[in-house]
């Protein structure tokens, strides 16, 4: 005996309505249509599943048995039916991201919690943050869908957007220094600086204008977040650079911010495994992410497809940009 699964359907349908007719518009068929699949299934089966009286259709006993197993079946299917529409329309589906920090603590859970209320109210998210290397390995390996990083990148593998944020000059609101528009090596001169690690990107190419304007660039505390580097400003401890993107989401402060010329940007980029598609949840999640860059003016410097084909090329113009 070999069923087919439209003639079961056509059984659960006259069964559940009670009718013939109920069955054929509950499915969108015609009822001889509804017939003819219920003769076949009749035809196969070793039992009896309707009595006909005065034109009606009257279940079985062994019918309304195998009602309750074509009923998971159907339900089933239904479900994964309506679970393909949800995937279709994103919503459904997971988004995994992972984040370096300064971007960490307020830009991206905005914008992810953005693109859900908009968009996708079952989405289901998983969101970390980590430092630059570790957020590389994790999407090359496929743990992450995609990440957002410091540049370079040491990991093969990856498809990328690159980007940049201009640094700004932050100090206490307290520091004589806060009464020019914009500062330079030579103005801020022996002024205690807060930086980041000996390596970062930033570090380097402020030690590189400092010798170039023939000063010397005084150290006073190193960190490796960005915000730790605010929160040492707000302490007088002096001053530090730090990424204008992540500025624009913090509170106020005893702190004030000011251009530093010659310009000094941190290249990042947005990663994607290209041994792994994006989902189409993540593929919309990543042209969000492009246009709130934009939007915020960060200068987009190479742009991928995240499907692996290149969209736009541009060279890397920003002083201090490396890798």
């Amino acid at each position: 005996m070999k069923l087919r699964f439209r003639q079961l359907q056509a059984f659960h349908a006259i069964i559940e309505t009670g009718t013939v007719t109920g069955a054929a518009d509950l499915l969108a068929i015609s009822q001889p249509g509804i017939s003819n699949l219920l003769s076949q299934l009749e035809n196969q089966s070793p039992v009896r599943l309707f009595e006909r009286r005065n034109g009606r259709l009257i279940p079985t006993p062994e019918a309304n048995v195998l009602f309750q197993e074509v009923d998971t079946v159907v339900r089933s299917l239904d479900h994964v039916q309506q679970t393909l529409l949800h995937l279709q329309d994103m919503r459904l589906g997971q988004l995994q991201i992972a984040s370096q920090h300064s971007l960490s603590f307020s830009f991206m859970p905005r914008l992810i919690s953005q693109f859900a209320r908009a968009h996708h109210p079952d989405l289901k998210i998983e969101f970390q943050s980590q430092y630059s290397p570790k957020i590389q390995e994790w999407v090359h390996a496929g743990l992450y869908e995609l990440g957002v990083c410091e540049l370079p990148l040491l990991t093969d593998g990856l498809e990328e957007t690159r980007f940049a944020i201009e640094m700004q000059l932050v100090m206490h609101k307290s520091n004589p220094l806060a009464r020019h528009e914009v500062l330079t090596p030579n103005i801020v001169k022996q002024e205690p600086f807060i930086v980041t690690g000996t390596d970062h990107t930033v570090n380097r190419a402020l030690r590189n204008h400092y010798q170039a304007a023939g000063e010397t660039l005084n150290i006073r505390v190193q960190s490796h977040l960005f915000k730790n580097l605010l929160s040492l400003v707000n302490e007088g401890m002096g001053v530090a650079l730090i990424d204008r993107l992540f500025l624009e989401y913090e509170p106020p402060g005893d702190y004030v911010v000011r251009p530093f010329r010659p310009l000094i940007s941190l290249p990042m980029a947005i990663i994607t495994s290209s041994r792994k598609p994006l989902s189409k949840v993540g593929h919309a999640f990543h042209e969000e992410l492009v246009q709130a860059l934009t939007d915020h003016d960060c200068k987009l410097l190479t742009r991928t497809d995240p499907r692996g084909l290149p969209k736009t090329s541009e060279p890397q113009t920003s002083a201090g940009l490396t890798g």
